[in-house]
Order: structure tokens, then sequence, then C-alpha cells
């Protein structure tokens, strides 16, 4: 499977919870957490011949410190930190469980609509720049966990991706 160019997408929440069920590490969108409008948008990368979307997450004032590593990648507009890639959190996906996201502008858009759109697209751009240094860091993550050549730490924050690459292979999407 060839790796495309990066885009972003958007993950089916129902498929998300599926996920979340079999491995506490899958980034929550639960009610109870108060994330249930968050949607779960990150870019897919190819990891041996299976796709996985690599979340994207909003700046927090830990990742200021935090340095890039096999599972952890900001992202900067110039010297700005404006998301970073949680490669420890990335899901196996196929295309019924994904649809790319919508950033173009649109004169109904409201100004905080054209901010999240003008804010994505930068993202994009970083990833998009940094392609194959992002693939490259989600296939030594994907290969240190599957062979379980992984620290006993990185195993421990990064998802199961075997077992989460079973729970797709059962997933039904319901229309």
């Amino acid at each position: 499977m060839n790796q495309p160019r990066l885009s972003l997408y958007l993950v089916d929440m129902k498929y998300i919870r599926n996920l979340a069920h079999a491995d506490d590490h899958v980034m929550s969108v639960s009610p109870q957490v108060g994330k249930s409008s968050r949607p779960f948008i990150g870019v897919i990368v190819v990891c041996e011949d299976k796709q996985y979307c690599v979340p994207l997450s909003s700046p927090k004032e830990k990742h200021k410190s935090m340095k890039n590593d096999v599972d952890f990648m900001k992202i900067l507009d110039g010297e700005k930190l404006i998301a970073v890639l949680n490669f420890s959190e990335m899901i196996p996906v196929r295309s019924d469980v994904i649809q790319p996201l919508n950033m173009r502008p649109n004169s109904s858009d409201d100004e905080k609509t054209r901010h999240y759109k003008k804010m994505t697209s930068k993202q994009l751009s970083f990833c998009q720049k940094n392609q194959d240094a992002i693939v490259r860091k989600a296939n030594k993550l994907y290969t240190l966990i599957t062979s379980g050549k992984a620290s006993f730490n990185l195993q421990k924050r990064c998802c199961d991706f075997t077992r989460l690459e079973s729970v797709l292979a059962r997933y039904k999407k319901s229309e």
C-alpha cells in the first residue's frame, strides 16, 4: 500500500467508542469526559500494509516543555506551537470509518469556524512539509510496539495496535 499525500480526516465517533472499549489509551470522545463534541481528527499514514490515523491534539501547557520523541511531535507555525501529533494514540482505520475534513472557507462560516479552518490548514501544511518524518516516526513506533521491542514505559503509554486491528477487522459500520 502506497503512502498518499497527508490530509486531515475525521474518524467515525461510533468506531472510536468501539476502540476505546478495547483499549483505554484511545483518545476519549466520551460524553462523561465532556468531550463528546470534540472530533477525532488526524493524518492517515501507512504502517506496513495498514492505514493508521495519527490524532491531532490542541496544544496544552505541558506540550511546550516536551521534546519531540518517537511517539510525539509538535506542530509549529514559525515558533508558535499550534498542535501536536500523538503517535502513541494512533488507531487503525479504513475508508468506511474516515472522511476528509472540510477546510474550505465558506461564506456562511461564522468567525469561530473560519478560525478553525485557518488553523487546520496551517496544521496540514506543516504535516505535508514534514510527511517523510511523520511516516517514519509512525512506522518506527508501530514496529517497536507490535514486535514487543518497545521499552516498558513506551509500551505502557501506547495503544495496543494489534488489539485495535482486531477490533477494526470485526467492526461493521451501521448506516
